[in-house]
This record gives C-alpha cells, structure tokens and sequence, in this order.
C-alpha cells in the first residue's frame, strides 16, 4: 500500500542528492557502442528477489470482471515474498473490527475480507509472503466523535484515518487487535475480548508481518510512538504464531529524515528481545504536471539515481547499528500528476509502462549490488481514482501491463545466489549489469533508458538467447529469439535479458 498522497505533496520539496557515477553505464557518444563483462571479476552476490505488492481494493474482490485473471498472472508468475495490504480508503476491507466491543458484545467481522485473503493465498500457494493489514481501528484514537464510514465496501474514503494519539491504554489494544487478527488466519480462529471463541478454519503460514505501514505520514506518528508499537505488536503476534518474522517501518519517504533509521535501529531503543529482522521503505518517481512526456525518461532516471544515494546512506546506517537486519524496498513505481482523479485527466502515453517496467529493472540490479534483500514492484492493481498510473495489470481486462511483464522477465532470469560482474557499457543511455547464476549461466541485464532505439555489440554472443520487453511487446508475454550475431538492437525503453550459450 502507498500512500501517494503524502508523495505527491512532497515531490516539490524533496532535495537533490548528488548523482552517483555507475561502472555499467554510460552517456559517452564517442566510439561503437558496445557491452563488455569481465567474467572472472565477481564484485559480490546477488541477496535480491525481484517481486511486487497487492494493494486491496474492490477490482481485487471476487465479483471483480479482472480479479480472476489478475490473480492467475499473480499465481503463474510465482515469486517470493509478495506484499498484502489491506488499507484505509476501503475500512470494510481493511478493517476487522470496525466497531469497539461493549456490553459484552464485539463487532469482528471477516466476510468482506477472507475472500480476497483467500484468493492472494491461492495466487501465491507454495511462496512466503508478507502480510500488512496497515489500518489500526480508528475507535482506538483519540477524535472529536466516532468515524463513520460509507455503508458501500466499494466506495474509496480518505476520511476513515483520523487522530494522533492512541486512547489511554489503548497500545496494548492495538496489540491484541492484531495477535486476534493473525490468529483468524493462522490458527483456525481466536477469542475476543469477552473470552469467546471465533473459529475461522484458516490455517496460512505468514512468513513475514509487517507492522504498519507509512507511518512518518500515517496518524502522524513519530519514531519513538512507532517504535513503542512494534515492540508490542511482535511480541503479542510472535505469541499466536512464533515462526513469523517482521518487516518495520516501511516509510513514505526515506530521504526526509534518516533519523528514523537512526534510533529504530538500535536495540537500546527496543523491549530486549525484539526481533529486528527486516526494514522497509519506498520510492516512487514522479514528472510535474507541467513536463512533457518527452522529458520522463530523463526525470525518473535522474529521481532513481537520487534515490539510490538515499540506499546507500541507509545501508550504511544499518550496517552500523544492526547488520543482520535485512532491507525490504516494498514499493517501487512511478506516479503521474493527478493520479487519484475519479476520471483521467488524459490518456497515459503506451510509453509510460515501459518506462516505468525500465525503472524498475535499473533499480532492481542497483539494489542487488547494493545487498537489498527484497525489490517489490508497485502494485498489481490500479485504476481510475485509485492510482492508475501504478498498476500492472490492464484495468478493463486484466491482462499484465509492460511493467508486469519486466517484473516477469527478471524472475525467471535473476534472484538471489547470482554472481555480480564487472560490466562496462560504451553506449549513450543504455545500462547493462552481469551476472552468473548460481547454476553457471551467464546473463546481461540491458536497459535502454532512453525512448529511442538502441544498437549495441556484445562480448561472444552469437548464439546466444534474447528475452526482451520493449513497446512492441507491449501486454505480450517478453518476446525470445536467438542472436544471429553479436549485435544487440534494443528498442526505446526496452529491457532485455541476453543468456549466452555456455556456462562458467
């Protein structure tokens, strides 16, 4: 779940970082254009699966014309480690208990939500997942007068998300509200507050929570606050199913104030015994209202590489106070202007998904050098008044978008084991980035981050097999062909995945 609100209203104030200059790329014009690897120079090992996030909405529930066919690409496609949120704009998808108990009476109510839960499981039947049910009941805030919400499950609310502070007493609520909650799903029921069992018959093994979601915006919670419910949230979760591990923070903005990672990051700062197994945080590029779509591969290359400065400084921050916690980039996209319109403004360009499906590719192998863990893809389903401009699947029927399609092109090629390898480029716009699997299969990542096409030579790849997302690709599954030469023409914005016929 993103909340692209808060992002829209801080891209015009977010600084520039200082670009960082990369081995496998290049904006020289002089001399042929051409790729080359140095085989035996492993620079380190690849820690990262390339995966995506499902954000619940009402295109995501049964009676949807595209949910069937948007979780069976989400099935087929098999990755590790995809994200689930239910969140605040839809509370009767989000929320379990919309309604405080009294009286002796309680109000938790599943029906809306099971269905979808029940078909994300199936889609990803045999993977770990990472379970984010992001919305704390608003009863447990302190408003001016209980929060209502519309009657319709369908209609989107931004009103639900009220208060800043917890009601007295109310922290270890929030607690139980979510132990109650992982319970339902992982141990076929639980008992309310009133002592009475609620038997659900689930029994899902969740590899991973995530405790929250945006919190620098949500509820306008500061890290101390933050970190108080973590705390409490682990250990009463860890309580109903001990083999979970946790994913924190997940914040809207990294760069803004790395004194988040500064102090949640240090054990002093936590209950002794808490787990800090993994972080999480997101970035999404974005044009002005007013930039020509001419000018978009340029803004979310430069926003990508500013972002990967905002990595490197986080890494470097965890390293320092705890080494084994992993690093989890769960939202990863593209944002245009006016996104949450109930009607677009204007068509978005077929481009557009390319260039965002390019983005992420470049992303994704600048993390693995960088030893991210996890890289997610945002998200599987968006449309008109909810983010379209972030989906992956086509909104009318379904069917995988370009950025889907890239996101498909780097699971069935890369994941964690590869050998990262030194890779120059000779060519203006273009990245490229080796690696070697560990079954010994050599690979080049190639990038073309520029919409125009790209002809470049290959270190000894005749024979080799091209896989490859570009315009004409477009919803299409990635093309394949076999290299008559050693020449690779890449089309603009297109992301290519070039397998050689030997193994090292």
């Amino acid at each position: 779940m993103q909340c692209v609100r808060l992002h829209l209203r801080i891209l015009a104030i977010v600084a520039l970082m200082f670009p960082v200059s990369v081995l496998a790329e290049s904006n020289a014009t002089a001399g042929p254009a051409a790729i080359s690897a140095r085989w035996s120079d492993v620079i380190g090992t690849s820690p990262t699966t390339p995966t995506l996030q499902v954000v619940v909405n009402p295109m995501l529930r049964p009676k949807s014309p595209i949910s069937h066919r948007a979780f069976q690409a989400l099935h087929r496609l098999g990755a590790n480690d995809v994200r689930f949120v239910p969140w605040l704009p839809y509370p009767q998808l989000a929320v379990a208990e919309l309604k405080p108990p009294a009286d002796g009476k309680t109000f938790w109510n599943f029906k809306l939500i099971d269905p979808m839960v029940r078909d994300f499981m199936r889609a990803t039947s045999g993977h770990p997942v990472i379970m984010n049910f992001s919305t704390i009941p608003e009863w447990l805030y302190e408003t001016p007068k209980p929060v209502a919400w519309p009657a319709n499950p369908n209609q989107v609310f931004w009103g639900y998300e009220q208060g800043t502070q917890l009601r007295k007493h109310s922290l270890k609520k929030v607690a139980d509200y979510y132990a109650r909650l992982v319970s339902w799903y992982t141990k076929g029921g639980f008992r309310d507050e009133y002592g009475h069992w609620h038997a659900s018959g689930y029994h899902y093994h969740f590899a991973w929570w995530e405790v929250l979601n945006e919190v620098d915006s949500e509820h306008h919670t500061n890290v101390q606050t933050y970190t108080r419910l973590y705390d409490a949230i682990t250990a009463a979760i860890h309580k109903v199913s001990p083999q979970t591990k946790f994913v924190a923070l997940a914040l809207a903005a990294p760069s803004n104030d790395l004194a988040w990672f500064k102090y949640f990051l240090n054990p002093r700062n936590h209950a002794p015994g808490t787990p800090l197994d993994m972080i999480s945080y997101h970035f999404y590029a974005s044009p002005a209202p007013t930039d020509k779509p001419a000018t978009w591969p340029h803004i979310f290359f430069s926003k990508a590489k500013e972002f990967l400065n905002t990595v490197r400084k986080i890494q470097a921050i965890r390293q320092k106070l705890s080494p084994q916690t992993q690093t989890d980039i769960d939202e990863i996209g593209s944002i245009l202007p006016f996104d949450t319109a109930p009607k677009l403004a204007r068509p978005i360009p077929n481009m557009y998904w390319n260039l965002s499906g390019a983005m992420y590719a470049y992303l994704f192998a600048h993390m693995a050098r960088q030893g991210i863990q996890i890289a997610g893809e945002s998200q599987l389903i968006g449309y008109p008044s909810q983010f379209p401009s972030v989906s992956m699947v086509n909104w009318t029927t379904g069917v995988p978008n370009a950025r889907f399609r890239v996101l498909e092109l780097l699971h069935d090629n890369f994941g964690p084991g590869d050998r990262i390898i030194t890779t120059h480029v000779i060519a203006p716009g273009v990245f490229a980035q080796a690696f070697v699997t560990p079954a010994g299969v050599r690979k080049i990542l190639v990038i073309n981050k520029r919409n125009q096409s790209a002809r470049l030579n290959l270190p000894a790849t005749q024979g080799a097999t091209e896989q490859w997302v570009d315009q004409h690709t477009a919803e299409h599954p990635p093309a394949q062909k076999i290299l008559p030469s050693n020449s690779l023409h890449l089309g603009g914005l297109g992301v290519a995945v070039i397998t050689l016929n030997t193994k090292r």
